[in-house]
């Protein structure tokens, strides 16, 4: 039940000199020193909303990675995506080693960089099972990459790149062209430490094996020209409109049935005569010198009526416009 009781005239004072005291802080605050302007929404790339676009992209490209490793390991792996984060990039190579497979790529539809991370040991492993080994871990402690690892990582980040720019068509086809391969995160020219960006990582699982995994790292300034499509929930999935779904579309519409119908001659009768025919009587057609063959009471063609095999025939002389 809603209160009809009203305001004493105490109260209505009260809040009188309660929004007057506001008043005048607010007034305090705009002109001090410390309270800076601020527009809503300059800043809104800061966190890009909810990465809505970028993890279906994730997602797409978890699904369609999986192929690249599956000659390596001659099994399909299982590659989950973790949803995107925002850090700074000392806070990302925190917690790395100094020793890792760093691939950076330029993306020239964005004028930014991509960082592709892989970790030595799964390195190692796929090596190894590459040319015909195990799957299992490799327990060294290295500071580089043989000639052989060297040209899986290779392969690896060519593929990757690959299928990421695939994963990407459908919000923004990108071409991803490498610059430059390291082994060390301070000798990486990717952004400056206190630049802001977005890491995606990725698990990778294998069997008998701790999950292994990498990340994608881009600039938050690279991101930047596009964060309305990033934040929109409306995204189109071309990918999933394969070339065997529009055959197989294609097949189903050729293969509809069509009555084709041969005009020889439209004979006039009077109504008395018809009314007197009967079974066995006979009707004279005068037939014409081109037969009209019709589809869906259409004329398409003019043909020449024969035989063929002891069949009645058609021979086909002009497509009717």
């Amino acid at each position: 039940m809603v209160s009809t009781r009203k305001l004493s005239s105490d109260e209505v004072n009260a809040l009188i000199e309660g929004l007057n005291d506001g008043a005048d802080t607010v007034l305090d605050q705009a002109t001090s020193p410390d309270v800076k302007p601020f527009i809503f929404g300059s800043d809104e790339l800061s966190l890009l909303g909810d990465y809505y676009a970028l993890r279906l992209i994730n997602e797409r490209f978890a699904r369609q990675a999986r192929a690249i490793y599956l000659p390596m390991l001659r099994i399909l792996p299982r590659i989950s995506p973790f949803p995107p984060e925002v850090k700074t990039f000392d806070e990302y190579t925190a917690n790395m080693d100094n020793f890792m497979s760093l691939t950076i790529s330029r993306i020239e539809e964005l004028r930014g960089s991509v960082l592709l991370v892989l970790d030595p040991s799964f390195i190692s492993i796929l090596t190894n099972a590459y040319y015909g080994g195990n799957i299992e871990s490799q327990h060294k402690a290295r500071t580089e990459f043989t000639a052989t690892e060297e040209r899986v990582v290779e392969i690896v980040s060519d593929g990757l790149n690959k299928t990421l720019a695939h994963a990407w068509k459908d919000l923004l086809p990108i071409n991803l062209n490498l610059q430059n391969r390291e082994v060390n995160p301070q000798f990486a020219s990717f952004v400056d430490g206190a630049d802001l960006v977005i890491v995606c990582s990725f698990v990778l699982q294998l069997p008998g094996l701790d999950a292994a995994n990498f990340d994608i790292v881009y600039p938050l300034q690279t991101l930047k020209p596009i964060a309305t499509q990033l934040r929109s929930r409306m995204q189109p999935d071309e990918s999933d409109n394969n070339v065997n779904w529009r055959e197989s579309l294609e097949n189903a519409v050729l293969d509809i049935p069509l009555q084709i119908t041969a005009h020889l001659g439209q004979p006039v009768v009077p109504l008395s005569m018809l009314m007197r025919l009967k079974a066995g009587d006979v009707l004279p057609i005068q037939l014409n010198d081109a037969v009209e063959v019709m589809m869906d009471h259409k004329p398409f063609f003019e043909g020449e009526l024969g035989e063929i095999g002891g069949q009645s025939a058609i021979n086909l002389t002009k497509r009717l416009s």
